[in-house]
């Protein structure tokens, strides 16, 4: 049975501790600032750079996917070490890093490619499926399969506290529909069907919206899978509001596990700073 190595780019968002854990290979998205470019490795570039960048200059960075040249190094790199390879990535519908990895699969035996059709730990939320599946022995093939249908499972939303990150990124085509009311409402961001929408309005303060967020997630729902649920952030939520979520999530579920992440600065560049994600798996 060969065996199978789980890649994923970088925007899966997953802590140091679950990629060591599952022993995932990431492959990094590149960030521009002002015609700079970094790699989205958590070393090169961080949120806090970001957010510098964007309050000295006024610009707001850009993301580049990552090359074919990239995934080729890496999937030859594990192929000629013996394993088949299952390499994830972010909707296709929001980069060009899905298709890149499909062309540089091309002439290597043993490789898929996954379209999480998900962003940020929605991904990773793949990621650790497919990992735990070839921790059971199972091929690449069969994971590769399983995962597809497991996308569509994926439940992935935020909460952002300012919409200039996003609507100047042009991911979510319905955000321009709020016009005049953008600095009254907080809206949610849902991911549905590989692209983005305005779900939810909330109206408030962040405190009073972050919890309305987890009560239209969480209350009276009998349909989730209760093994893991992530709370995702970007910079700037404080250690006093990640434990009131946490509270708030535990008082309509009891997860096995809560993975708690901030979100890596390809993500950061789109979201902006005090953004509040919750990703679980729907049954």
């Amino acid at each position: 049975m060969a065996k199978v190595k789980i890649l994923s780019d970088s925007t899966c968002d997953l802590p140091a501790e679950i990629i060591e854990k599952y022993d995932i290979g990431i492959i990094p998205l590149y960030i521009n600032l002002g015609g700079k470019v970094y790699k989205d490795n958590k070393i090169d570039v961080t949120p806090s750079i970001i957010y510098d960048f964007v309050e000295k200059t006024g610009e707001l960075p850009g993301t580049i996917g990552a090359t074919v040249e990239d995934f080729k190094i890496e999937f030859e790199k594990w192929h000629n070490e013996g394993y088949e390879i299952v390499c994830h990535t972010i909707s296709s519908d929001m980069s060009c890093t899905y298709q890149n990895a499909v062309i540089a699969s091309e002439g290597i035996d043993g490789v898929y490619v996954v379209d999480s059709r998900n962003l940020c730990t929605g991904v990773g939320l793949c990621v650790m499926n497919s990992a735990e599946l070839a921790m059971q022995g199972k091929s690449a093939a069969e994971i590769a399969e399983s995962t597809a249908e497991f996308t569509k499972k994926v439940n992935t939303s935020f909460v952002i506290n300012t919409l200039d990150y996003l609507k100047k990124g042009g991911r979510c085509s319905s955000v321009a529909a709020l016009g005049a009311n953008l600095l009254k409402i907080k809206p949610q961001i849902v991911v549905d069907g590989g692209t983005m929408r305005v779900g939810k309005k909330f109206r408030g303060p962040l405190s009073k919206v972050r919890m309305e967020y987890v009560d239209t997630l969480f209350k009276d729902k009998d349909d989730i899978d209760t093994r893991r649920v992530v709370l995702a952030h970007t910079y700037g939520v404080s250690r006093e509001q990640l434990d009131a979520l946490r509270d708030r999530i535990n008082q309509y579920i009891s997860f096995d596990e809560i993975i708690e992440t901030e979100a890596g600065a390809t993500i950061t560049s789109h979201s902006g700073p005090e953004t509040i994600g919750i990703m679980f798996i729907q049954k």
